[in-house]
């Protein structure tokens, strides 16, 4: 089976929602969505139907690379971990890769709640992922 058919779901989610350069293609096994957006929200729903499909992630044939626009403001909100530094995912989940280590009390952006567990966050250099939510507290200004 084709993975265009295999995701059929999300593929209808990621065209009916508003995504500039939407474009996906299947490539060594794996399909690639990508595009970018100016509304977080959209970014999650499309991580959320993907674990519908593929609950936690295990088959690993899909490579979302929707990003939100760096005009999107957010909150700033300060790593809380225990331990120095704290991964910064692909998606929200532990079986996603890593994109970076935030460390400790370093300041980040907050985007968007994914979940009751993940932020969807913006580090200062620029890079964009999910981190657990109850290591990141909100910065009174």
């Amino acid at each position: 089976m084709a993975l265009v058919d295999k995701y059929k779901g999300l593929l209808e989610t990621a065209k009916n929602s508003d995504i500039e350069d939407l474009a996906f293609y299947e490539q060594d096994d794996q399909l690639y969505v990508v595009g970018t957006t100016a509304n977080a929200d959209i970014k999650n729903k499309l991580w959320d139907v993907y674990s519908q499909l593929d609950p936690n992630y295990i088959g690993g044939d899909v490579v979302l690379n929707i990003e939100v626009m760096d005009s999107v403001q957010g909150i700033q909100a300060r790593i809380v971990s225990q331990d120095p530094f704290l991964n910064l995912r692909k998606g929200p989940g532990t079986n996603l890769p890593v994109l970076a280590e935030v460390g400790k009390d370093e300041l980040i952006t907050l985007i968007s709640r994914a979940n009751d567990q993940w932020w969807l966050v913006r580090t200062k250099a620029g890079i964009e992922g999910y981190c657990y939510a109850q290591y990141v507290e909100p910065v009174e200004k």
